[in-house]
């Protein structure tokens, strides 16, 4: 018995996670979903005589998405600066989930009124999402309290400099995420261009959106914003945003 015994222990030492096969396949799972993750921001133009009748279709359709188990994110925004500007932000658990919402018919709904409602043809853009949050992180509900601000920046690097830039990203992402006026902060790179990012960052107002421009560990990403990109940013590529669906409030 006595060498059973010593022959089962050393065995367990060669292969210690033989004895919990599971824990294997949860992190196949898990690595496979995070592969088929999908995200996707969609710009609409829209007329002014048909701002509010749009808005309310893209509102449906984001309500119905977030009924959706296979939803991570849906919300939508206009442009403080240009409020004919719409934005519309989903995320979901795979390229199919994201497929079948196409020919849902809240999706078709809005779809149809596009043809009349837009001044140009919608420009969607697929992006991934580096070092991604999870679904209850990206539902985070905001204050009744909070006056609300998403900023997206879009960045187009000089190519060579792509790697720096999610290195500097890497760095202070953990103190950006940690802001006591952060709700959500993401960098993403778009799927068709190694070189383009875009940050998405939800603030509780004005205020702590001024205070992270002022946060010390800002300061390699404004260096490399000054040194390593095709253009600056902030003339065109930055998005202030103010959400209009879901508008959850706890």
């Amino acid at each position: 018995m006595a060498i059973i015994l010593t022959m089962l222990f050393l065995l367990c030492q060669v292969n210690p996670k033989a004895q919990h096969p599971d824990d294997a396949v949860a992190g196949e799972s898990i690595q496979s979903n995070h592969d088929d993750f999908a995200a996707r921001l969609t710009r609409f133009d829209v007329k002014p005589d048909h701002k509010v009748a749009f808005r309310k279709t893209v509102s449906d359709y984001v309500a119905r998405s977030l009924e959706q188990e296979s939803n991570v994110l849906s919300e939508a925004y206009y442009e403080q600066e240009d409020p004919s500007v719409l934005w519309l932000i989903e995320r979901w658990n795979s390229k199919a989930a994201l497929e079948k919402a196409g020919r849902s018919s809240s999706f078709q709904a809005m779809e149809s009124l596009a043809k009349t409602a837009l001044s140009k043809q919608p420009k969607k853009i697929d992006v991934k999402d580096l070092e991604p949050i999870s679904r209850q992180q990206w539902r985070s509900v905001v204050r009744k309290t909070d006056d609300p601000i998403t900023i997206m920046l879009f960045v187009d690097a000089k190519a060579g400099t792509e790697h720096h830039f999610k290195t500097v990203y890497h760095t202070a992402m953990p103190q950006f995420r940690s802001e006591p006026g952060v709700i959500t902060y993401q960098l993403s790179q778009l799927e068709t261009d190694s070189t383009q990012f875009v940050t998405y960052e939800k603030f509780r107002n004005e205020d702590a959106f001024q205070y992270h421009l002022k946060f010390p560990p800002i300061q390699p990403v404004i260096d490399y914003l000054n040194t390593s990109i095709k253009k600056q940013p902030f003339r065109a590529g930055l998005h202030k945003l103010i959400e209009f669906a879901p508008l959850i409030r706890k």
